[in-house]
């Protein structure tokens, strides 16, 4: 009797949970809510809905044997399966709604930052949620047993000596958890940000509790701890968006055409799919040991693109220097004799140099130069020459600074 009136209860259940599943599903197609939840939550349901028929089913059913210890384990086990059965199904009905949040959030669009921040905030209440509920469910299968109950009570009066010796044991631990908190509200670090960490170049590929994995770009993996992020120093490139800007600089000598060169890396850039059309500098940054040092700064709409179109410049461009500007090369200059003697790189400038009617200095050996025009280009300008770059100067120079912006200035 007992037998039969559990198989059939069983059987009902399942029944009801497929009959349910298949209508939640059809329904799925159209909510995304509900096809997450046929996708989750079926199993979890038909095991804990089985479990809790059988249950009712075998105390109903064994009424005649109440006080016999048969009965007594086995609903002491049911009631056990039932708690962990129940406990699984609200982990599931969690995780589909979790999952429904970041569906309407996609990570593979271009302005994606709203949605990683939305997503790291996500896993991180997902690990936390999972943690709570198996501590729970094992407190509450835990009670269930007399004697537990005894000893808990015992306990509370020293529970605090407990949780001063647990914390000083795992303060690490608890430091890691906590930080890995703090990196998930304070929008400090995001799956998927591109960052500099410990001399390496990668990307946030997981960020649990615990440890940071960070992909670099070949492939390798470097684990931190979460505390990392909390108690030192990283570069974070796509904190407040994903276009950004790189340099590719250049050592040569002081007789290198530099508005030739610049008009060159103008050409370049602009034949390339790599550049998003935003910054495309090339300046003059620094001019001793011989040489001048020559910076090429353009911009891409991510990291990837950037590391690519930065490459693709200085190969282009030292090429370039190569084939059409040999002068240009690095060299070292020896002068032999009084110094009295003009060389055709040497430009002597009297101190009030003679202009003919053009407007023009003439220079040297009768040689005519071009006069030096008042403004350089825009693109031999970062911080100015357009929009762009008038809102960069904006946020580099304070209201009070009169001096303009010195990227190169390291105090």
């Amino acid at each position: 009797m007992t037998a039969t009136v559990t198989v059939g209860a069983a059987l009902l259940a399942v029944g009801l949970v497929a009959i349910g599943h298949r209508v939640v599903r059809r329904l799925g197609r159209r909510s995304v809510l509900l096809a997450e939840l046929a996708t989750h939550a079926h199993r979890p349901l038909l095991v804990a809905a089985t479990v809790a028929a059988v249950q009712f089913a075998v105390r109903f059913s064994t009424g005649y044997a109440v006080g016999e210890p048969w009965r007594r384990t086995t609903l002491h086990l049911l009631v056990l399966a039932t708690i962990a059965s129940c406990a699984w199904l609200v982990g599931a009905l969690l995780l589909a709604l979790e999952d429904t949040t970041l569906a309407r959030f996609r990570t593979d669009v271009p302005d994606n930052r709203h949605a990683r921040r939305l997503h790291t905030q996500v896993v991180m209440l997902r690990r936390v949620t999972i943690a709570v509920i198996v501590v729970l469910t094992i407190g509450v299968m835990l009670m269930t047993f007399p004697a537990v109950r005894g000893v808990g009570a015992s306990l509370l009066a020293s529970a605090g000596v407990i949780g001063v010796v647990a914390a000083l044991a795992a303060q690490s631990v608890l430091g890691n958890v906590i930080a890995g908190l703090q990196l998930a509200f304070s929008d400090a670090v995001r799956i998927d940000d591109v960052v500099v960490v410990e001399g390496e170049w990668g990307r946030i590929e997981e960020l649990t509790l615990s440890y940071v994995v960070v992909h670099i770009w070949d492939d390798r993996r470097l684990i931190l701890p979460t505390s990392y992020f909390t108690t030192r120093p990283f570069q974070n490139w796509t904190r407040t968006r994903a276009a950004v800007l790189g340099t590719a600089e250049f050592d040569l000598d002081w007789s290198v055409p530099v508005q030739v060169m610049r008009e060159e890396l103008r050409r370049l850039v602009e034949s390339s799919e790599l550049w998003d059309g935003r910054v495309c500098v090339l300046q003059v940054t620094d001019a001793m040991g011989g040489t001048v040092r020559l910076r090429a700064l353009v911009s891409a709409a991510d990291s990837p693109s950037l590391w690519d179109l930065r490459c693709l410049v200085r190969e282009h461009l030292v090429r370039w220097v190569r084939d059409q500007r040999p002068t240009a090369l690095p060299r070292w200059r020896a002068e032999v004799g009084d110094g009295n003697g003009l060389s055709d790189w040497l430009d002597l400038r009297p101190p009030a140099a003679a202009r003919d009617r053009g407007g023009r200095d003439r220079v040297g050996r009768g040689r005519v130069r071009p006069a030096l025009d008042a403004e350089p280009p825009d693109d031999a300008r970062l911080f100015g020459g357009g929009a762009d770059g008038e809102a960069r100067a904006s946020v580099f120079v304070g209201p009070d600074d009169s001096t303009g912006p010195d990227p190169q200035r390291q105090d």
